[in-house]
């Protein structure tokens, strides 16, 4: 295993609670709309961390691979911030009210952290992507089968941003493991520390949404 997932692996998303309870199909509807409104701000600032990798980058063709990411995220009617709130949509959420409801600190917490790793350092903000779109895949496969399997939703509308997701990410991850390997072992060492960062930023904003149930509902 590449000592990049390697790392990854010791804070898999799909190892933890909340995730296992959507792929059970025990979460409760409020409990995923909480995820979709908090969710929000870090899918919405998602591009600028691509943005901020890219403006570091010294390779072009690195360079370009990470311009097609982040054409993807924010270019066209069907950019990702929209997909996504699209999905809250199909949970029944007003997606003014995904935007603006008050969220917890642990949302606020995972921007500004992504925010400060992909804005650092070339190899920093390498990591941090990775840590984020190695994992994606994987988690968005196991979403959409939760989804339309306990949820109820299986519309493409609903389903869309999982769906793009499915092939899109594994490219980008391969593509930042290729400029890893052209990092040298000071830049490294930044990158995977930066990637035990994210995963555990990720995995501690999960955390928050556990202990937020039963005690803050969803906003509406």
């Amino acid at each position: 295993m590449h000592i990049l997932d390697q790392t990854v692996s010791k804070r898999h998303l799909l190892q933890h609670p909340f995730y296992q309870r959507w792929m059970e199909g025990t979460l409760t509807k409020p409990e995923l709309q909480r995820y979709v409104e908090n969710y929000n701000p870090h899918v919405e600032a998602f591009p600028r961390y691509v943005s901020a990798v890219h403006a570091q980058c010294e390779s072009k063709n690195i360079r370009k691979a990470l311009l097609d990411n982040l054409i993807e995220e924010e270019h066209g009617e069907e950019n990702h911030p929209e997909l996504w709130l699209r999905f809250g949509e199909a949970l029944s959420l007003d997606r003014q009210q995904t935007l603006t409801c008050e969220k917890l600190p642990a949302a606020k917490k995972l921007m500004d952290t992504f925010l400060s790793l992909t804005q650092k350092s070339f190899a920093s903000g390498l990591g941090a992507l990775y840590a984020y779109e190695s994992q994606v895949p994987t988690i968005a496969a196991q979403k959409i089968k939760g989804l339309k399997e306990y949820y109820g939703i299986t519309t493409p509308r609903g389903l869309q941003f999982f769906e793009v997701h499915l092939q899109a990410d594994e490219y980008h991850a391969d593509s930042e493991k290729t400029a890893f390997e052209m990092l040298d072992e000071k830049q490294k060492n930044e990158a995977l520390e930066s990637v035990e960062i994210a995963t555990q930023t990720l995995w501690d904003f999960l955390s928050a949404l556990d202990e937020a149930q039963g005690i803050q509902a969803a906003c509406n």
